[in-house]
């Protein structure tokens, strides 16, 4: 697996390899899916390792893969690490910067039922943030904003209420980040050149208010939480740190 990425991984990046053992019918071997995030990426490593030997004896049969089952209805939004690693990719590790312009613990808003001694048992708590990513080579500002959601089965305990806490704050800034880049269009021209395109039909209300109707969102407006994904999706943000103060603080852009 190591090998196919160092091989392929030198057309473009790539989104994931997985190697896998031919079926018992089939004899002896592996065989590999490779994603790219480009079509033209993976079309112009498949023109050139096409029956080639390149880590091991026997030459490569290379295919474009046709059959995207279950797929064909449904565009996945890429989560904030994938994002991360496009822009840093194709803009540099200065090229963009990103930043939290809010983190609100909006837990109880949507009315949760705290009757007949239900209250403590199984509350959830939520947290709804508002970052902002910035292209300054390009002029380009997008702004995203998302729920994060966990249940806390013991209240009462200080250290769950911590790390369910600590864990739905990652989850809404990665979940928010995400949804500002899917604002932002990145168009790979052949010279290798790369223009930036401000993505409007993506537009949310959000991104009209201000940065301080957006540090007041949940007093300021209507807004319903109804309206934000609370599906969790599992992220891993090493590189954020929870231990200061979090809103309007600056994100590292690796």
């Amino acid at each position: 697996q190591h090998s196919l990425f160092s091989a392929f991984s030198t057309f473009g990046p790539l989104y994931s390899v997985r190697a896998h053992r031919n079926a018992a019918v089939a004899g002896p071997g592996y065989y590999a899916i490779i994603k790219f995030y480009s079509s033209g990426d993976a079309s112009r490593a498949q023109r050139a390792c096409n029956g080639q030997r390149l880590f091991q004896k026997s030459p490569l049969k290379v295919c474009v893969c046709t059959k995207q089952k279950g797929f064909q209805q449904q565009v996945l939004a890429l989560n904030s690490n994938k994002c991360q690693e496009l822009a840093n990719h194709y803009l540099g590790f200065n090229g963009w910067s990103s930043r939290i312009v809010t983190l609100q613990n909006v837990s109880g808003f949507d009315g949760e039922n705290e009757e007949l001694g239900e209250a403590r048992q199984k509350r959830s708590v939520k947290y709804l943030c508002a970052v902002e990513v910035t292209l300054p080579n390009h002029g380009v500002r997008a702004r995203g904003v998302a729920l994060g959601e966990a249940g806390i089965e013991n209240s009462e305990d200080p250290l769950e209420f911590v790390t369910a806490s600590r864990r739905v704050q990652k989850l809404a800034v990665g979940k928010a980040l995400s949804s500002a880049f899917q604002k932002i269009l990145l168009v790979v021209l052949e010279n290798g050149k790369v223009a930036v395109v401000y993505n409007s039909t993506q537009e949310e209300l959000t991104d009209s208010l201000t940065e301080e109707e957006l540090q007041g969102l949940v007093e300021v407006s209507e807004l319903s939480l109804k309206q934000f994904d609370l599906e969790e999706e599992e992220e891993v943000l090493s590189d954020l740190s929870f231990d200061d103060e979090l809103p309007s603080r600056e994100m590292p852009s690796n």
